[in-house]
């Protein structure tokens, strides 16, 4: 912290995005974290800690909206902004507090192994390992969690603009956004005639169908159709990749929620359900825990949204 108080950045010129968000003066001490990060020789283990926290607080220290996995707003603004120095302390500080906490619950102190690998084709698992799977998949409701990151990647260099998200970022996700599927036209039929689709393939193709003429109807003629098969068809490879890697009598949650898109229901838990017990799990039961777009003024429809556990045993 020392190192970085006592930088002085010169540079005025900085993306468009950078400048958006973040007042002069913001900048220069974000970037004297940033310079101190590259230059300092540390630990692996302590260099990716402070990286962590360098991006934790990007949003905080940004007088625009910009809150937690929002997408950027320039023209709005936060009551509450800290000075970066100062995140970066609390920051530090509040973790350190969380960890002490969490060493002091766990008695065995194992360690946790992170691999960063696609869901669809895990590899770095034996077979028949794990006995519990709790996630939080993307929802098929048109977020894209790449552009919820375009911030952060652009403050580190990650990439130099929108355009770059999807080369860089969105082939690498479960493809729950229009965005994701610009470019599909030419292996839909393929994706819907795939063997893992079959559970749900007549339902499947009457929804794509009915949101390929609903879109025609509609200004932005959002790729909603490709985007739904696209999505049930890498939940599809998921389950058949965590069914290699789980025990017979393993137990899986997943929160999800389903989707309307131009109004047209999506069955999403029972339709993940099935393709659950295609690629060999037991049974299956949904968990309601409560009812979803019930507040926006703004809604496109009225079709009654849910949000719950998909429990998948065996």
């Amino acid at each position: 912290m020392k190192q970085a108080k006592s930088k002085i950045i010169i540079k005025t010129k900085f993306p468009k995005l950078i400048t958006n968000c973040y007042p002069l003066e913001i900048i220069q001490k974000l970037g004297a974290l940033k310079q101190t990060w590259f230059e300092q020789e540390q630990d692996e283990e302590i260099k990716n800690f402070n990286w962590f926290i360098i991006t934790s607080i990007l949003r905080t220290t940004s007088p625009v909206g910009t809150a937690q996995w929002q997408y950027i707003q320039p023209k709005k603004s936060k009551s509450k902004v800290l000075e970066p120095f100062t995140a970066f302390e609390l920051k530090v500080n509040e973790m350190f507090i969380d960890m002490r906490r969490i060493q002091s619950r766990v008695m065995n102190k194992r360690t946790a192994l992170i691999f960063n690998e696609d869901a669809r084709d895990i590899k770095s698992i034996p077979k028949n390992w794990g006995d519990l799977v709790i996630t939080s998949p993307p929802y098929a409701n048109n977020y894209d969690y790449a552009d919820a990151m375009r911030l952060e990647m652009t403050f580190w260099g990650d990439i130099d603009g929108w355009g770059d998200l999807q080369d860089n970022v969105r082939k690498n996700l479960i493809r729950a956004c229009t965005q994701h599927v610009s470019k599909l036209d030419n292996e839909i039929d393929k994706i819907l005639s795939d063997p893992k689709l079959n559970p749900i393939q007549s339902e499947l193709m009457e929804v794509y169908e009915t949101l390929k003429v609903e879109r025609l109807k509609h200004g932005g003629e959002k790729n909603y159709h490709l985007m739904i098969a696209a999505y049930f068809k890498d939940l599809a490879e998921v389950f058949h990749s965590l069914r290699r890697v789980t025990t017979d009598n393993c137990l899986m949650c997943f929160v999800i929620g389903d989707s309307a898109p131009y109004g047209i229901y999506v069955p999403v838990d029972k339709w993940l359900g099935e393709l659950s017990l295609s690629a060999g799990f037991d049974n299956y039961s949904f968990e309601k825990l409560r009812d979803r777009n019930i507040k926006w003024k703004n809604r496109k429809h009225t079709v009654p949204l849910k949000e719950g556990r998909l429990w998948i045993k065996g």
